[in-house]
């Protein structure tokens, strides 16, 4: 179909396809250790489940909502019974429980070998002048302190190698009136994941915009659904396999068709390309690249 946004591939999806599929041996998570954010429900939800079909070994689903983690649990679990799923209430800003979390995890399971960051909060603003600060600032702590949070136990806990994704949003990059927690805190959760990368170079940090999805904060903003879950689960699912390695540092859009980048993976590390910068003034050398 058309693509509704500027895009570097013609192809643009609405729904999942067979070259994200997680039934592709090539995709094939045998093994890998994975943690879900927000896992209970949405997106997460949905990711976990096809990170399962994928064949990973154990995964983790994180939320503060003990009952809904257990119920998309058993449900997975009776899908894809070779896959261990593991639930675990807890708020991400919360440094000393996710500590626990990651470190009992990866005791009774091993190093993890991908975290998806994908809790985070929202919800439609009053404008800057009428707002309550108190409330302002718990989505923005919540969408900052949270990935510090994670990605602090991730590099206790994580392989050295291993995959972050970063679920973010075009309001990361798009802003207008009513939403200034949200864009502010997704804008900085970007930038902070590139100076992970950049600190931790083996590291693969990789941001994905899941496309618009029938979630319940697009339901708050009245938003309508325009793509199929399926389509992001799946999609980072690829993203965290070796086929998306030169994705390391990107920003990418779900619905961009994956045949199309791999063959442009050149040019996008040559020119830079999906990177957040100031546009119009080059300050950075020709060789230099972002990570994360």
């Amino acid at each position: 179909m058309a693509t509704p946004f500027p895009s570097p591939t013609k192809k643009w999806h609405t729904d999942t396809y067979q070259a994200i599929s997680p039934s592709r041996p090539e995709l094939s998570l045998k093994g890998k250790v994975v943690v879900v954010t927000g896992g209970g429900a949405g997106i997460g939800a949905r990711t976990t489940r096809s990170f399962a079909e994928a064949g990973a070994a154990h995964i983790a689903i994180l939320g503060r909502r003990k009952a809904v983690l257990e119920s998309t649990a058993s449900e997975i679990r009776s899908s894809f019974p070779n896959t261990k799923i593991h639930t675990f209430s807890a708020d991400i800003t919360d440094k000393k429980a996710i500590d626990k979390v990651f470190r009992d995890f990866s005791e009774a399971v091993g190093k993890i070998d991908v975290l998806v960051s994908n809790a985070a909060a929202g919800d439609v603003e009053p404008s800057i002048k009428d707002l309550d600060p108190e409330a302002w600032f718990y989505i923005v702590e919540t969408n900052i302190k949270g990935p510090l949070v994670l990605a602090q136990a991730f590099l206790a806990y994580g392989k050295e190698d291993g995959v972050i994704i970063n679920v973010t949003s075009g309001l990361s990059f798009l802003f207008g009136p009513g939403m200034s927690a949200y864009c502010v805190s997704k804008e900085a959760a970007v930038r902070f994941f590139q100076i992970v990368g950049m600190e931790n170079p083996k590291l693969r940090v990789v941001h994905v915009q899941p496309g618009v999805i029938m979630t319940d904060m697009n339901k708050k903003s009245g938003m309508p659904a325009q793509d199929e879950i399926a389509l992001p689960a799946d999609f980072m699912v690829w993203l965290s396999s070796p086929e998306a390695s030169f994705l390391s540092g990107k920003y990418t859009f779900a619905n961009w068709d994956v045949e199309e980048l791999k063959a442009l993976q050149g040019e996008i590390k040559e020119k830079r390309l999906l990177e957040m910068y100031l546009t119009g003034l080059d300050f950075m050398p020709a060789n230099a690249e972002l990570q994360g």
